[in-house]
């Protein structure tokens, strides 16, 4: 059951954060913002990096948006569309 009704916190907070998957390895940052914007305000992207590997990337980002909304959206309309060639996965990030 989900806790509580309301609650403000400062910026997004993880429920405005998607984790993104099988994104190609020469995929950059930018790529990732420019694909996952027509979700929403992209507030803050970052591809996980995987030091020693041939583009440095481990194959996955982050992505925040503006709202929870937007991270929705994300996750329903742009799991399985393609980047750089690439069918990425899209679902809620469980970090904290």
């Amino acid at each position: 059951p989900p806790r509580g009704s309301g609650g403000r916190g400062g910026g997004g907070g993880s429920n405005c954060r998607v984790f993104v998957g099988n994104l190609p390895f020469k995929a950059t940052w930018r790529d990732l913002k420019d694909h996952m914007r027509s979700a929403g305000n992209v507030v803050h992207c970052d591809i996980i990096p995987q030091p020693g590997t041939a583009c440095g990337s481990k194959g996955c980002g982050i992505v925040e948006f503006s709202d929870p909304q937007a991270a929705k959206r994300a996750i329903r309309e742009l799991s399985e569309t393609m980047v750089l060639g690439r069918p990425i996965f899209v679902r809620e990030d469980r970090e904290d």
